[in-house]
């Protein structure tokens, strides 16, 4: 709740961002439509002057919020013990900018959606002195392996930049499909379209109409009826190696969206309990210049799927 008049003066890690984006970070709880409504009104001031919602803000601006009535935010879950230990034993990295996590799989990156607490909330619980944490990109719910956590606003800004553009972060993934994957198939360029289903769940598909994506893909171990596959997406579509796997007609092992339910059953006769899918390494620059490599070994869990395939070859 706000019943004063709001000043902030913009540093470094707010330069660049829009002045909504900045008023719905900072008013906690605010609906949207009360924040463009006290921008129209001229409410909220730059450097004493009106502004429209798309302006950019610059190091040095003091910004006027009127006050405002605001409904208490409700508390955020609090995460157990047994996860925090897990998650501070999880971190790869750590600078006063940069948070390096390997994440659990069954872990979503946020709450929302019938998920009460995510990654981000549980480590801003961890790190409860740090005030802006925010993830950069995103891991599917089931997927394991590295995330970047930005510190700081401006390091935030500067990686999301590295992550719209061709191999600006090098993000390579191991996954196990079905069957024998062609040996020149190292490449899967196919526009992928996102949409939803009856029941408003998310769905991606290979269509002409969809978005420009690619993979690239090679083999690191065959099975007799598997292949340990890297995948490094270039694009970051939502869903990209799964649905690109489906689509060259090797769906991932554990896919319950994109794959194939009888060779699933199949091969939970391996231990494979969930998607095969892990974020083993993320290589990305510095502002600096400095190039970071970042590994998280594949987890107990799907090293022991591979390990009964090659007892069962034997």
């Amino acid at each position: 709740m706000s019943q004063q008049v709001q000043f902030f003066t913009i540093t470094d890690d707010n330069a660049g961002q829009r002045i909504d984006n900045f008023l719905v970070a900072r008013l906690k709880g605010a609906p949207k439509s009360l924040i463009y409504r006290i921008i129209r009104r001229g409410e909220v001031r730059v450097n004493k002057g009106r502004v429209k919602p798309e302006r950019k803000l610059a190091v040095g601006d003091l910004v006027r919020v009127p006050p405002i009535r605001l409904a208490e935010p409700d508390a955020p879950t609090p995460a157990g013990k047994s996860l925090l230990l897990a998650l501070e034993d999880a971190v790869l990295y750590e600078t006063d900018q940069l948070l390096v996590v390997n994440k659990p799989s069954g872990l979503a990156v946020h709450g929302g959606s019938g998920v009460n607490l995510g990654l981000i909330e549980a480590i801003r619980q961890l790190k409860a002195k740090d005030t802006a944490l925010e993830l950069v990109h995103r891991l599917d719910r089931e997927t394991s392996g590295c995330i970047l956590i930005a510190r700081k606003r401006s390091m935030l800004r500067y990686l999301q930049d590295l992550f719209r553009g061709e191999k600006q972060v090098d993000k390579r993934y191991q996954a196990l499909v079905k069957g024998r994957w062609p040996n020149r198939a190292h490449s899967v360029n196919v526009p992928l379209l996102k949409g939803e289903v009856g029941n408003g769940e998310r769905i991606v598909r290979a269509s002409p109409e969809g978005k420009p994506s690619r993979t690239e893909f090679d083999v690191l171990e065959r099975f007799e009826s598997a292949t340990l596959i890297e995948a490094r997406p270039i694009t970051g579509r939502t869903h990209q190696i799964r649905v690109h796997a489906q689509y060259k007609g090797h769906p991932l092992v554990g896919d319950d969206k994109y794959g194939d339910d009888e060779f699933n059953k199949v091969m939970s006769q391996f231990g494979s309990r969930r998607l095969f899918l892990h974020a083993g390494y993320l290589g990305v620059p510095m502002p600096d210049g400095e190039y970071l490599e970042f590994r998280a070994p594949l987890p107990d869990d799907l090293q022991a799927t591979l390990k009964q395939l090659k007892a069962s070859e034997r």
